[in-house]
């Protein structure tokens, strides 16, 4: 009887939690869930922020990224205009904005086994 409840609890842990939104959470080891959690942070965080210095970097002309830049691109021969540079670092840094959303967004789907959903939980049912 011990094997029956033990299977119950694995298939209703595996099971949407909301079947009415679509959300699926998955659920793993605890110690896998902290590293998922640690390293998404930090990837997440660090998109978020390069994001934001490639924006900057968009937006001024005398950014010390952007001179970097540049002359990185002149020391191997290649003339870029200085508009479309702004615009190709606005597109990087919106796209590295929204990866690490993105890996925020994704690595919120895992929950170690016993994290309740707080839906789950509310007596307002």
């Amino acid at each position: 009887m011990v094997d029956s409840d033990a299977a119950s609890d694995e298939s209703a842990a595996t099971e949407p939690a909301d079947s009415a939104t679509g959300r699926r959470d998955v659920v793993v080891p605890m110690r896998l869930y902290k590293t998922i959690t640690v390293f998404s942070t930090l990837i997440a965080t660090a998109c978020i922020l390069a994001g934001f210095i490639l924006l900057d970097a968009a937006t001024l002309q005398v950014s010390v990224l952007r001179t970097v830049l540049l002359r990185g691109l002149a020391g191997i021969g290649l003339a870029v205009d200085q508009e479309l540079f702004s615009v190709l670092l606005g597109i990087g840094g919106l796209s590295l904005m929204a990866v690490g959303t993105g890996v925020f967004v994704l690595s919120s789907r895992f929950r170690a086994p016993g994290m309740g959903n707080p839906q789950e939980d509310s007596d307002e049912g």
